[in-house]
């Protein structure tokens, strides 16, 4: 016969609940989120990164571009980067931030900036606070900025030149450009403030469509103008996303577009004239306005919800009229039984027949007729609420879709079934783990230290 050593692996009550809070807490640190501070390979010497912030402000090593993060779910993390006292940085090109989409704020300062591609924030949607101040920048463009909703923007510092390039920043600014103390520097080497810019030849464009407003039947020809102006000479733009066809003809600072056999899927639809220019960009536009019969593009069978509904969805401008009949007769509308739009898009109107409470008087063949003043258009539906009262009654009294298929559960209820069970089993055996660890000291057959993180021989014992 062989036991163990009474004792030789026993715990005192003190020292089991200690050995079990250690191992819950290198479970939870094995299955959660992970140290917000990231490991030292994904981040730079010069730089401090945390799930959301990276920072970098040692000058040595130093770096010369934004650091990339192990994986692009880290950078996507990222909301806030500041960079200061970096020489060797000059420029953000192209992609330097394409995989930061959550950047909202960045600061780079005190460094050698002096280039901002035209692309630099293409994939920062959500950037609102820029701080490039105390860098090299002697001019930047408006076009980085076009597609932003900027709420700061700081440029103080920058060696900028009085130039026409320049001009939007005073008229983006504003008093600002005085908050920020913003100078820029003349061709002969003075400097003044630039909310005092002035230049010759140097004049934000304007654009103009014609007619403003329109309204144009289906299958007719349109034509719409737009007229520029600026200097330098601005370049034109048509912009617009149409079924119908169309061609462009464009004479100096004057366009033409040219729409024929437009199309009711264009209804609603905006065009955009864009004039732009080297100080900035203006936009005209015009919504079209086209006139077409109604077409009834969905009527489906009855469905009960909180009340019983025929769907449909029709077409139509000016807004057609509803109209139902029932088996031929006419379908008086109150409170019981209404026409309800749930839903209005640029040229459909989606909703249903609302009854309450329908009987088997109101079962029938159900038509729709839509009409305004270019045309009309019906369907029909058969639609069953509730069995006659002389046919056997089941259970359900009210029918039901024959074509509806028999209800399974759900596979998310099978999941749910397994995710209990498991938990039952895990939460028995950490019940049993306790009171192993809680009476282990008195048995013979006790566990002596922390046998969670340690291995330590057992004599054995031979009779």
């Amino acid at each position: 016969m062989s036991a163990y050593q009474p004792g030789s692996w026993a715990l005192s009550g003190s020292e089991s609940w200690r050995c079990l809070w250690w191992w819950v807490l290198a479970c939870g640190v094995a299955v959660g989120s992970g140290d917000p501070w990231m490991s030292a390979e994904a981040c730079r010497s010069s730089c401090s990164c945390s799930s959301t912030r990276i920072s970098c402000v040692d000058p040595e090593p130093g770096i010369s571009s934004f650091p990339s993060l192990q994986s692009d779910a880290e950078m996507e993390n990222i909301t806030d980067i500041y960079i200061a006292n970096q020489n060797g940085f000059s420029s953000i090109n192209d992609k330097d931030l394409h995989h930061y989409k959550n950047l909202r704020n960045l600061t780079v300062t005190n460094s050698r900036l002096t280039y901002v591609s035209k692309l630099a924030f293409e994939n920062n949607l959500k950037l609102q606070y820029l701080n490039l101040k105390d860098n090299n920048l002697s001019s930047l463009s408006w076009r980085i900025f076009k597609h932003l909703n900027i709420s700061y923007l700081i440029l103080s510092g920058n060696p900028l030149r009085c130039s026409c390039e320049n001009m939007w920043i005073k008229l983006l600014l504003g008093e600002e450009a005085d908050t920020q103390e913003l100078r820029c520097t003349e061709d002969g080497g003075a400097r003044k403030m630039l909310s005092s810019l002035t230049l010759p030849n140097c004049e934000v464009p304007m654009a103009t469509v014609s007619p403003s407003k329109t309204s144009v039947k289906e299958g007719e020809n349109l034509e719409l103008s737009c007229t520029t102006s600026g200097v330098p000479a601005p370049e034109l733009i048509w912009k617009m996303l149409l079924a119908s066809n169309y061609e462009i003809e464009t004479s100096g600072q004057i366009s033409v577009l040219r729409l024929s056999n437009l199309s009711s899927l264009d209804h609603n639809s905006k065009i955009s004239c864009i004039a732009g220019n080297i100080v900035g960009e203006k936009e005209s536009s015009l919504q079209l306005d086209i006139l077409f019969p109604p077409k009834i593009t969905k009527l489906s069978d009855a469905i009960p919800d909180h009340h019983w509904c025929i769907p449909f969805s029709v077409a139509g401008n000016p807004a057609p009229l509803f109209q139902w009949y029932r088996n031929e007769e006419v379908v008086t509308e109150d409170d019981y039984i209404m026409t309800m739009i749930h839903d209005v898009t640029e040229r459909e109107y989606h909703g249903c027949l609302q009854l309450d409470n329908p009987t088997h008087i109101n079962n029938g063949r159900y038509r729709l007729v839509v009409t305004n003043e270019f045309g009309m258009d019906q369907k029909e539906v058969d639609a069953h609420f509730m069995k006659q009262p002389w046919d056997d009654v089941g259970p359900d009294y009210y029918e039901q879709p024959s074509d509806t298929p028999t209800v399974n559960p759900p596979e998310d209820r099978v999941a749910v079934y397994v995710v209990v069970g498991i938990a039952a089993v895990a939460f028995t055996g950490f019940l049993l783990m306790l009171v192993i660890l809680k009476f282990g000291g008195n048995s013979k057959f006790g566990i002596k230290g922390c046998v969670l993180f340690q291995r330590i021989p057992v004599e054995v014992v031979s009779r």
